[in-house]
C-alpha cells in the first residue's frame, strides 16, 4: 500500500457528507477507503456494498475486502456517515418497509464499522457513528428512523466500554446531528432556515481534528452538533 499520513475508511463515502469527509483527508496526503454502493472516485480504493445482500452476507463481503486491501495494515479511524431517512407513524401503510429501510441503512452499516474498527484499527484509533439528536427522544413522526438511529447510540455506548472487543485507547463517539446542508435538503426544503443547518465542511473538520488527537470527546461520547446563526456548537448528550 502506498505511503500516507494516515489511513481512513468512510463508510458511506459516496453520499454528501462522505464526499466531503473523502475530499478533506485526500486533501491532507492521508489514503483513503470508500464503503458505499457506488465508488467515490476520490478515494484510493472502494468496497462495494451488494444492497440484494443480508446483513450477514454483507459483512463477510466487506470484511473480506477490506482484509485483503489492508494487507496486515491497521488504519487510523473509521467514520460510518452511511444512512438515510424516511418518515412514517404506525398507521403509514410503508411503516414496516420504512422501518426496515431504516435499520439497513444505519444500524447495518454501523455494526460492520464496528466489525473493521474491532479487527483493523490501530490502538488509539478513533470510530464515529452517526446517530440523530432527534432519537434522544421520541419519534412518532417517524418511528423506524428514531429507533435505528436511538440503536446506533447504544451501540456506541457499547463499543465504548470496557471488553467491546475494539483496539486499545480506540476513541468512540457518535455525531448527533440536526439537520445537515446538503444538496437533498435544499431540494426538499427550499424554504427551510438553513442558518441552523451544519455545514458539511464543519463535520469533515471534525474528523480531521479528532484523527490528529485534537479535542476528542471522551469515549463513548454521543455529541450533538447545534447550529445557530451559521455557527456549530458541539453539546454531549
Amino acid at each position: 500500500m502506498a505511503s500516507a499520513f494516515g489511513r481512513v475508511i468512510v463508510y458511506g463515502g459516496k453520499g454528501a457528507l462522505g464526499t466531503a469527509c473523502v475530499s478533506k483527508f485526500k486533501s491532507e496526503n492521508w489514503w483513503v477507503g470508500c464503503i458505499d454502493m457506488k465508488p467515490n472516485e476520490q478515494a484510493d480504493v472502494n468496497v462495494i456494498v451488494k444492497p440484494e445482500n443480508n446483513w450477514q452476507e454483507q459483512a463477510v463481503d466487506i470484511l473480506q475486502e477490506i482484509t485483503n486491501i489492508l494487507n496486515g495494515d491497521k488504519v487510523d479511524g473509521v467514520i460510518c456517515v452511511a444512512g438515510g431517512w424516511a418518515g412514517g407513524n404506525a398507521a403509514n401503510k410503508d411503516f414496516i418497509k420504512n422501518s426496515e429501510l431504516m435499520w439497513k441503512q444505519s444500524v447495518w452499516s454501523s455494526t460492520i464499522a464496528g466489525s473493521i474498527a474491532a479487527h483493523h484499527l490501530k490502538e488509539g484509533g478513533f470510530l464515529s457513528l452517526t446517530g440523530a439528536k432527534a432519537a434522544l427522544e421520541d419519534t412518532p413522526g417517524m418511528i423506524g428512523y428514531g429507533m435505528a438511529k436511538a440503536a446506533v447510540h447504544q451501540l456506541t455506548k457499547s463499543l465504548a466500554a470496557k471488553e467491546s472487543g475494539l483496539p486499545k485507547d480506540s476513541l468512540v463517539s457518535a455525531i448527533l446531528p440536526i439537520t445537515l446542508d446538503t444538496p437533498m435538503n435544499r431540494k426538499w426544503m427550499p424554504k427551510a432556515d438553513t442558518s441552523t443547518w451544519t455545514s458539511l465542511e464543519f463535520v469533515a473538520d471534525l474528523f480531521w481534528k479528532w484523527s490528529q488527537g485534537q479535542d476528542r470527546p471522551v469515549t463513548g461520547s454521543l455529541v450533538q452538533l447545534i447550529t445557530k446563526n451559521n455557527k456549530t456548537e458541539l453539546i454531549t448528550a
